[in-house]
């Protein structure tokens, strides 16, 4: 009976681990289309070029919803767009995708900016303020800080390992944040005379969802990376 019992194990955790891995994909792929369906509908529902503070909404989801859902998912095992790429190719991917959002991000901040300049309204007067500034703020010094991944000789008193772990780390506080900055926009009053009922409410699922995911797929990205090397 040992035999069967061992076969019977051995085939019920390839089973569990098949539908972790397809629950896993699942996931990451409603990750991808509620992150590029949320900015489409922000960007509809803004109609950028129609005022200065229509681009901030459209730019600023651009950034937290769709590229830096973008360049977290590219080292993700199952849910990556770009698998057929090298761990290298993976990697510039994903620092071109985190600086053309950080540069959508400032340009977004400094419209709104001037919009309120345009208006004589006070600066940082709410928490969805507030919160984006933080944000912006610290995808600046994430990317500052991928540098010493571009260029590890420049921290050569660290070791690579932890400088990855720091950076992942890092870098799915800043994703939090952007997506907590998200959220409070929703309820500011411009989103909430425009958007209400049941719509709104799926609006606000679109970051928790995707940070529920990111925050999945980053680690076991992590954990498997360090499963894979010696």
């Amino acid at each position: 009976l040992q035999p069967l019992a061992w076969l019977t194990m051995a085939l019920s955790v390839e089973t569990e681990s098949h539908i972790y891995r397809a629950l896993r994909t699942a996931s990451g792929a409603a990750a991808h289309l509620v992150a590029l369906g949320f900015t489409i509908f922000v960007a509809v529902l803004a109609r950028p070029g129609s005022s200065l503070f229509s681009w901030h909404p459209a730019l600023m989801s651009l950034a937290f919803s769709f590229l830096m859902t973008e360049a977290l998912l590219v080292f993700s095992p199952e849910s990556s767009l770009l698998r057929s790429l090298s761990r290298k190719g993976r990697a510039r991917c994903h620092w071109v995708l985190q600086l053309v959002a950080l540069l959508c991000a400032l340009l977004g901040l400094g419209l709104v900016i001037l919009h309120k300049e345009q208006l004589g309204k006070a600066h940082l007067a709410t928490w969805h303020g507030r919160a984006g500034l933080i944000a912006v703020l610290w995808a600046g010094l994430q990317c500052s800080g991928g540098v010493a991944l571009l260029y590890p000789k420049l921290l050569p008193r660290w070791p690579l390992a932890k400088l990855k772990l720091y950076h992942a780390t890092s870098g799915l506080v800043g994703y939090l944040l952007g997506s907590a900055s998200l959220l409070l926009g929703m309820c500011s009053l411009w989103f909430t005379a425009t958007v209400t009922g049941g719509v709104w409410y799926l609006a606000v699922l679109c970051p928790v969802i995707t940070s529920l995911v990111i925050m999945s797929q980053v680690s076991n990205a992590y954990l498997y990376r360090k499963r894979i090397q010696p």
